[in-house]
């Protein structure tokens, strides 16, 4: 009799512990099992490597101090299969589609969708999405995490970019997937 009921506690536990494992896929277990695949291009830096900081007015200092590091996982048409950029699209989608993704905001530019994400709450961000998706060349996705991100930070930072002030010579053969 006593081995039975420790049968059953042991099934009992397994099953409660196969239950409550989070089946859910996130950005971040995507994007380490891309850093072994050949056809993704993969960049992963902390934004303290930026040599330009010091020379940056003390505003954008202060939104680049808030993110510490990046991820980028872009994948090329060029690479690779439609049948395969269909898949990794689907796969990111039902990534994204999760509840705990929250869309900042989204816009066309070209032939490129392009959705801003975040995880945390909306005045202390914890992490920042980018997604592009181009039907013709390909997609990447921009991971940005830091500490208390705020939505507007981020704003200034894409103002940034568009200016030319930060040299994101680290991130070369990203701009040939969407050119």
């Amino acid at each position: 009799m006593m081995i039975i009921i420790k049968y059953i506690i042991a099934i009992t536990l397994a099953v409660l512990t196969l239950l409550s494992c989070d089946t859910s896929k996130s950005l971040q277990s995507y994007i380490v099992e891309k850093q072994e695949d050949n056809r993704f291009m993969k960049v992963d830096f902390a934004t303290s490597l930026i040599s330009e900081l010091d020379s940056l007015p003390e505003q954008q200092k202060q939104v680049l101090a808030s993110i510490k590091k990046m991820n980028v996982v872009a994948y090329s048409k060029k690479e690779g299969s439609q049948a395969d950029f269909d898949i990794q699209t689907k796969r990111l989608k039902l990534i994204f589609d999760q509840q705990k993704y929250l869309v900042l905001g989204s816009f066309k530019a070209k032939s490129q969708n392009v959705t801003l994400m975040y995880l945390g709450d909306e005045d202390a961000i914890d992490e920042v999405i980018v997604y592009v998706l181009d039907n013709d060349k390909g997609l990447a996705v921009f991971r940005l995490l830091g500490n208390n991100m705020n939505p507007s930070d981020i704003l200034k930072l894409s103002g940034m970019l568009e200016q030319g002030n930060i040299d994101l010579s680290k991130l070369t053969g990203l701009e040939d997937i969407f050119n």
